[in-house]
């Protein structure tokens, strides 16, 4: 007989179908629209398992709100369209949902919330890519992915643990998981990586630096634990090595070099000791990348041919574009205009082939508007500001709306090479534009190349709009590093 003190559950809700999600499939099989959810998904470079049955559970209402993976293939699906009007309960609706309970589950999975935080369940919210572990998964994930994120200074930041594992306030301290990780440890983690690409996109590294290690500390108390599946230990590996990638940029495009050179060593040795060559090449990738940042080019373009030997066996010509790019930084740096063009002229042909399954989930950023901006970067390093304005100018417009700090971080450039070609006036507009957006990113390599824009303005304080911006760009408070 339960004691006096318990409260007695109560039955859930019966789901409600979502007839709106059934309208919009009009006359299609639920095989024929989940194959146009996959086509989508692979149009802006998400990676989701959508099936007759994924579509089903959202009609009959068991998806109460879908994952961001999915919500991003949604809103490309139908644009100018909300969750709610696709029949979706709102994200903050299902925030704080007690979550179901898990036979034997360890205490630790439902607590270290921190005081006035409830935990969070996602249901619905991870749909993995292999489909044969879906019904686990299904009742796993909420206790899981209970929460990764925490609200903090201007932005949405990320703060909480890995599945099972308790937050620690002590940097140095030792996470160790309860129990031996599986399929649900990976899938938390996997997930973790998305989340903090996605809080990146929208508000750039600084106010999520710090806030990410302790993910990353739990990742790798995971690694020691030990999987007890070689599948599971090979996603784990994968996982682990991503989110330092992911970190290691945070850290990288907050001005922390050192930190971000550690992070991706980190990744290279993990992708090492297992032979992953996605990772090897995506860490290469980022190092090539931090090397032309720190002035090291000759190092940039060794790393990025580094990269280009790793990834040509995985079929990704968007891959091999964008490594391309990464070596045309680098001989840029050297001030070598031949090596540079050629490379520049391999990355345009090898991004013209297209999408496909080869490429790797994290490269969802790299479009035409990335080519164009690093392009844009790569003239501007040869002092051909004109070249470099142009392709900046290009890269601003064709940005997806969803990557602000993208947005920015290409109107800056466009600012600075404007400046510098000797159109003060047009520079200022743009600088001006990129200040009313550091209210949403915070990006430390933004902010530095507004205040070298500024430095070149000062002798054109004259020129119409630019004092405007001179003294907005003096009043505004730079990020202080979290």
């Amino acid at each position: 007989m339960a004691s006096s003190t318990e409260t007695a559950s109560q039955p859930e809700r019966p789901p409600r179908p979502n007839l709106a999600f059934r309208q919009l499939r009009g006359s299609r099989s639920p095989a024929e629209f989940a194959a146009l959810v996959r086509r989508a998904a692979r149009e802006i470079g998400e990676r989701v398992s959508c099936d007759a049955r994924y579509v089903g559970r959202v009609e009959a209402g068991e998806i109460r709100c879908p994952n961001y993976a999915y919500e991003r293939v949604f809103m490309h699906m139908f644009p100018g369209r909300t969750l709610t009007d696709l029949g979706f309960a709102p994200r903050s609706s299902v925030r704080g949902r007690a979550a179901r309970a898990i036979p034997d589950a360890d205490p630790a999975l439902t607590a270290g919330a921190p005081p006035g935080e409830p935990p969070v369940e996602s249901p619905g919210a991870f749909e993995p890519y292999d489909t044969h572990e879906n019904d686990q998964l299904n009742h796993e994930e909420s206790d899981v992915l209970r929460r990764a994120f925490m609200t903090g200074g201007g932005a949405t930041v990320a703060a909480a643990t890995l599945g099972p594992l308790r937050p620690t306030t002590d940097a140095t301290a030792a996470v160790r998981p309860p129990r031996r990780p599986g399929t649900p440890e990976a899938a938390a983690l996997e997930e973790a990586v998305r989340r903090i690409r996605l809080l990146d996109d929208r508000h750039g590294a600084d106010g999520l630096y710090r806030r990410a290690a302790a993910p990353l500390r739990a990742a790798y108390a995971l690694l020691d634990a030990g999987a007890t599946r070689q599948t599971t230990a090979d996603r784990l590996h994968a996982g682990a090595g991503e989110l330092a990638i992911s970190v290691g940029w945070l850290a990288h495009d907050s001005g922390r070099y050192d930190d971000a050179r550690s992070h991706y060593a980190e990744a290279l040795a993990t992708a090492r000791m297992t032979g992953d060559p996605g990772l090897e090449a995506h860490a290469f990738c980022n190092t090539a990348f931090l090397a032309r940042d720190a002035g090291r080019p000759r190092e940039a373009v060794r790393a990025a041919q580094a990269a280009q030997r790793a990834a040509r066996p995985l079929g990704s010509a968007r891959l091999m574009s964008l490594l391309a790019l990464r070596e045309a930084g680098g001989w840029a740096g050297l001030a070598d205009r031949t090596g540079c063009e050629q490379a520049l002229v391999r990355a345009q042909a090898l991004f013209e082939r297209g999408r496909s399954e080869a490429d790797p989930e994290w490269m969802s950023f790299y479009g035409e508007a990335e080519l164009e901006g690093l392009e844009a970067q790569c003239w501007s390093t040869l002092g051909d500001w004109r070249r470099a304005s142009r392709h900046a100018r290009r890269a601003a417009h064709l940005q997806d709306p969803h990557f602000t700090r993208n947005i920015a971080l290409y109107t800056a450039e466009l600012a600075d090479d404007l400046a510098r070609e000797g159109r003060p006036d047009e520079a200022a507009a743009a600088g001006l534009r990129v200040l009313a957006l550091l209210d949403q990113v915070q990006s430390s390599r933004i902010q530095s190349m507004l205040a070298g824009t500024a430095r070149v303005l000062l002798p054109h304080r004259r020129a119409s709009g630019v004092s405007d911006f001179l003294e907005r760009h003096a009043s505004t408070p730079r990020t202080a590093r979290a």
